[in-house]
Formats: C-alpha cells, structure tokens, sequence
C-alpha cells in the first residue's frame, strides 16, 4: 500500500522504517514539529512522575530523574527506560488507564509531576481529583504544525500515487486537514483510506466526511495491524463520528 504518514519527527521515521519493512511504500510528510520549552521543575516533594507522550519523555530526558516513572503506553515506557528512568510503570493505554493506575497506587494527598506538552488531548489532573491526588503540569514542548503540505504530498494526492493515510494523534490530523484544504486537494484525501490511533482522533476526521478505521488500543502495533488483509480489529468510524 502506499501511504501518507504524518506524525513528527523522530518518530516519523521509525514509523516509516517499519511500514517499508512489511513491503508499504511511504511518503513522509510531518504536520507538526516538536519544540522543546525550557521550564524549571516547581518547588516541592513529588511521589511520582507522569508521561502521556513519549515527545514528554525526550523533552524532559535531559533533567534529573529520580522519581518512579508512570507512562501512558508501551512506546513511553520503552522510551522512558531508554532515557535512563526507572522504574518505569507502563500502564499500556490511554489517559484514562495511566488515571486509573495513579490513583491505585498513591493514597489521597500524593503529588505527581506531569511532563506534557502544551496542547493535551485529556485532563489528567481532571481524571485523578475524586481520588485526592495532585497532578502539577510542567510544560516541556509545544508542536507547531507545518505551514503546508510538501511538493511531494501535493503531487501524489493529485496524481492519485496515494492509497491511505495513517493519523497518530488529534493535532495531526487537524493540522493535516488544514494543509490538505488549503492546498484544494480535500477531495482526492477524502477519498483515501483512514487509519486512526484512536476514536479521538478519527473525530477530527469525520466533520470533513471521511470514514476511518481505529486501532483496537492506542498502540502503534494495533494501529499498523489495521494494514493487514481484513483491516485488524480495529472499529470503523462513519463521518457523522458513530461507531458502526
């Protein structure tokens, strides 16, 4: 298949290598850059340290560790242990499950500082508060997405040199769409096939009309399944954004 990726560096190209490596062809065309922030760790004691993004975990890698490591999925935590952290507790989903875990193992009153970036797709500190846990935000990177599409992206959504597109996170594809607008090309795009990280983000989609299909777990893995003859496991999500 060929396809259109979108995500950021550096995981733009890691993705690109595996996708080329079960036979796809790839056009890689980040929508959004990572901008690492340079802020100071507040004052006082934390319990722990929470990352919903493996960008979180590269942006704040540099500073002192120290604290036990709370990552939102599998790819955090690996890059989490890979930046030197330890330990680390992978909670293997979403927000919703690194919340659900936090306010397992920490009693009322515990402090967690959550390494983010500046655009969130969940409230952590929302998900934790009937449990009496403290989430402080440390903002460590922002994204900023492209201008526009590259020459190449243009010429293949035009030429039709395109089969589907892979959507890793909210802000991607509404930066993806934008460009995609902007460009006259909404069209050919619409007509490719979609495939989703997570309802979450095939929600973006569906206002402009495209039907795309979900990763059964937001997970990379679950996500390139979707790729395989019969789609994977993964739900599809019609335009008006209901399951069927």
């Amino acid at each position: 298949m060929r396809l259109l990726l979108t995500r950021p560096e550096p995981g733009a190209s890691r993705t690109a290598a595996r996708l080329r490596g079960m036979g796809h062809e790839v056009l890689a065309d980040p929508m959004l850059c990572i901008v690492p922030v340079a802020a100071p760790v507040p004052p006082g004691r934390f319990d722990a340290l929470a990352f919903t993004s493996a960008n979180g975990v590269r942006a704040f890698a540099a500073r002192p560790p120290g604290l036990p490591v709370y990552a939102v999925g599998t790819r955090t935590g690996d890059v989490a242990r890979d930046s030197g952290f330890s330990p680390v507790t992978d909670c293997a989903g979403d927000v919703d499950a690194l919340a659900a875990r936090l306010a397992a193992d920490f009693p009322p009153g515990a402090r967690i500082l959550h390494a983010a970036g500046a655009d969130r797709a969940g409230d952590l500190a929302a998900l934790v508060a009937s449990a009496g846990l403290e989430i402080v935000t440390l903002v460590v990177y922002r994204a900023e997405a492209a201008d526009a599409l590259a020459p190449e992206t243009r010429a293949a959504l035009t030429d039709g040199a395109v089969d589907g597109v892979l959507h890793f996170s909210p802000r991607t594809a509404v930066a993806v769409l934008s460009a995609v607008a902007a460009a006259g090309l909404m069209e050919p795009f619409a007509r490719l096939r979609h495939f989703c990280l997570s309802a979450a983000v095939a929600a973006v989609l569906a206002p402009a009309g495209i039907a795309a299909r979900v990763a059964p777990v937001p997970e990379e893995e679950a996500l390139l399944s979707l790729l395989s003859e019969g789609g994977g496991a993964g739900g599809e999500v019609a335009p008006e954004g209901l399951p069927v």
